[in-house]
């Protein structure tokens, strides 16, 4: 009679827990380029404008923490001109999307999902800016 041994890799049963490898930041040149030239998402001007990366999480739009060196997905952007940018990273970014009474999550996504379409992004950032 002959035996057969199956083989199988040292880890099949280990109770080690396995590392998970880190999902691979999502780059999209193209759709940063175009935020640069909308209006800014706070003032409306078209000034100096930037492509600000939301960086806080919110899992109801599945948007993930980012921070440790990682910045999000190029999805995840809205425009800034410089100054409001650069305040907007001296101070708690939650809170101070929350004091302009944006959600720069929901806004973020709506421009990814119509990036290249200037005339929809004006009216999403106007009425972001509206409410």
């Amino acid at each position: 009679m002959t035996a057969y041994r199956i083989k199988r890799p040292d880890t099949a049963f280990s109770l080690t827990p396995t590392r998970r490898q880190k999902k691979p930041r999502v780059y999209d040149d193209a759709h940063l380029a175009w935020i640069r030239t909308l209006p800014c998402l706070v003032s409306g001007t078209r000034m100096r404008v930037e492509a600000a990366h939301i960086r806080y999480a919110d899992p109801y739009y599945g948007k993930q923490e980012s921070g440790l060196g990682r910045k999000s997905d190029d999805c995840w952007v809205v425009p800034l001109e410089a100054a409001l940018h650069a305040d907007q990273h001296k101070h708690g970014e939650r809170e101070w999307w929350q004091s302009k009474g944006i959600n720069p999550v929901h806004v973020a996504l709506l421009l990814y999902m119509n990036s290249g379409d200037d005339e929809q992004a004006e009216q999403i950032l106007r009425r972001a800016r509206e409410k």
